[in-house]
């Protein structure tokens, strides 16, 4: 009977301290904060003077932190063959501040001169209500005799939906 209630109080403090050890590590890792459901981007720009010609795509993925202050996306910019130079883009944050995206490589893909990748958590350290995305591509346009021209189109509005 001894050895028996002895094994069964080494595995008791054993099982303790592991529960013990548990509960002072598991406060120290960070808490996470959970994002949204990721919206879906799609940017199409085209030209503008009456060709028609595709300029621009961008698409890829939004979502939003429930703490409010960050965002995150994960977007591609596919340079299409009319535009000249490559295309780009800003972020629109609450419908006025602009944020540069984070270039985080480059791809390719059937109808793109080439494919900018841009991917990042941005923390903004204030209330992020909406953002939008702003894409601009220009062209040398065969129907205004060669002239230059920019066109920016916006995306729509993606809302946070925590506020």
């Amino acid at each position: 009977m001894t050895e028996r209630s002895w094994g069964r109080r080494l595995v008791t403090s054993l099982a303790l301290a592991v529960a013990a050890l548990a509960a002072a590590v598991l406060p120290i890792a960070p808490a996470h904060a959970a994002y949204s459901a990721d919206q879906p981007v799609w940017t199409q720009v085209t030209a503008n003077d009456g060709s028609g010609m595709p300029l621009a795509l961008l698409q890829g993925t939004v979502a939003f932190d429930d703490s409010n202050v960050k965002y995150r996306y994960s977007l591609s910019l596919c340079w299409q063959s009319g535009a000249y130079p490559s295309p780009s883009f800003l972020i629109v944050v609450n419908g006025t501040t602009l944020q540069s995206p984070v270039w985080s490589g480059s791809s390719s893909a059937p109808g793109c001169q080439s494919v900018q990748l841009y991917t990042a958590e941005v923390n903004v350290g204030s209330a992020v209500y909406n953002v939008r995305f702003d894409v601009t591509a220009g062209w040398f346009s065969s129907r205004n005799n060669g002239q230059y021209m920019t066109r920016t189109k916006s995306s729509g509005t993606y809302d946070n939906p925590f506020n």
